[in-house]
């Protein structure tokens, strides 16, 4: 079966695309996905100033500040629901135009080979600054210092840990959830896609939160990176709905029109939420984590639930508002974004190994290091990726 003709199948079954529909470009969901990635870079380069995560953060520095985990950790419960819902949406874009083989095969192209070319080197580039870091920072972090131990002492070392996806874990989510699409792409989704336009909106943003529940009891608080190559349960069932909700906006009956007049009311539910939640965690997060009462943990993951929905809701609604226009810095920063957030973390411990010794505060370390690698990767990108196979990769052959 051509492109051409599963195109047309894909519409019969859930619902007409219009042609304007598969030729304009959705510049606020481009920007959305691009601030995302760019906050994962402040966010991760946030972590080595963290209190709460300095026993387990490689980078950790001497200096840290609770305010970094006030507005880090508040960030960290949207800002991946947000891009997996954004994924999807294309997802489904990307089916009504090519087909379900188009779709796969750029797929394959932008996420799973970028993600076989990157991996490896990442983790060379890592462990490599990590070496160097153990045998010349003074001020050693707790993790750093363990590793120099361990390399001074081999045969008292613990195990190596296990084979990780580091931060690329999104794009192994990402493999098989489009797996996924392929598998259910030819089923019959009519009728189901008839009862859920038929949602109001308020019993949605009451409703949903509710069914990321039993993936998020899975795991503790604060949520953790699904980065193991072990597939992870609870991801497909909280990431996974986000990206199921993406793929349904695209073929949906305009969700953001009917959610835009509330979110102010979860944009003030969620700053309450977070406030409650942020009294309940632990301070200083410790391996393995201690036990948590039952009640607790309900308490703790229904804020999770309801802070990641209503917060990618307020980002689609306010971005839909002010960033829904072509805009030659915001469409070289979407470009971009996607190499940067690929680099940024080897870069970042190397940047942030070399300020460890400094006595520097933590905001002026932290600058410094988010500068330095915003601004490594974007002339990284313009001089060496954006005319070149690795930018076709990446973002297609540019004109």
């Amino acid at each position: 079966m051509n492109s051409t003709v599963e195109s047309r199948l894909y519409k019969s079954v859930d619902g007409n695309v219009s042609e304007q529909e598969l030729q304009q470009r959705y510049h606020y969901l481009d920007n959305l996905r691009a601030l995302a990635m760019i906050a994962g870079v402040l966010f991760h380069a946030s972590l080595a100033y963290s209190s709460m995560l300095h026993g387990l953060w490689i980078s950790a520095d001497s200096q840290q500040s609770s305010a970094v985990d006030v507005v880090g950790f508040f960030t960290h419960l949207f800002r991946m629901p947000l891009f997996f819902l954004i994924a999807g949406f294309f997802a489904a874009y990307l089916v009504a135009k090519r087909g379900m083989g188009g779709f796969i095969a750029n797929r394959a192209k932008r996420v799973l080979l970028p993600l076989i070319v990157f991996l490896p080197l990442c983790l060379w580039a890592v462990v490599a600054a990590m070496l160097s870091a153990a045998n010349t920072v003074e001020n050693k972090s707790p993790v750093l210092a363990m590793v120099a131990k361990a390399l001074a002492n081999p045969a008292d070392a613990p195990p190596p840990p296990p084979p990780t996806t580091m931060h690329l874990w999104f794009l192994y989510v990402l493999v098989f959830l489009y797996l996924l699409t392929w598998a259910f792409g030819y089923l019959n989704w009519s009728s189901v896609r008839e009862k859920v336009i038929q949602i109001k909106p308020l019993a949605f943003l009451l409703g949903f939160p509710l069914l990321l529940m039993p993936g998020l009891l899975l795991v503790g608080s604060p949520l953790p990176a699904p980065d193991s190559f072990l597939p992870q349960l609870w991801a497909f069932g909280f990431f996974g709905l986000f990206f199921a909700v993406g793929y349904w906006m695209f073929k949906g009956d305009n969700l953001v029109e009917k959610i835009s007049s509330y979110w102010w009311l979860m944009l003030i539910g969620s700053v309450f939420l977070y406030v409650l939640y942020y009294q309940l965690i632990p301070k200083r997060i410790v391996l393995p984590a201690p036990p948590i009462e039952t009640h607790l943990k309900i308490v703790l993951k229904l804020c999770e639930a309801y802070i990641a929905v209503w917060m990618t809701l307020v980002c689609l609604v306010l971005g839909k508002r002010y960033l829904n226009g072509a805009n030659r810095n915001m469409r070289f920063m979407a470009d971009s974004s996607y190499w940067i957030y690929i680099i940024h973390v080897p870069l970042l411990f190397a940047i942030q190994y070399q300020l460890m010794d400094l006595s520097w505060g933590w905001l002026t370390k932290f600058a410094v290091s988010v500068i330095a690698t915003l601004t490594i990767g974007v002339l990284s990108y313009t001089l060496l990726v954006r005319w070149t196979p690795i930018g076709w990769m990446l973002n297609g052959r540019r004109k």
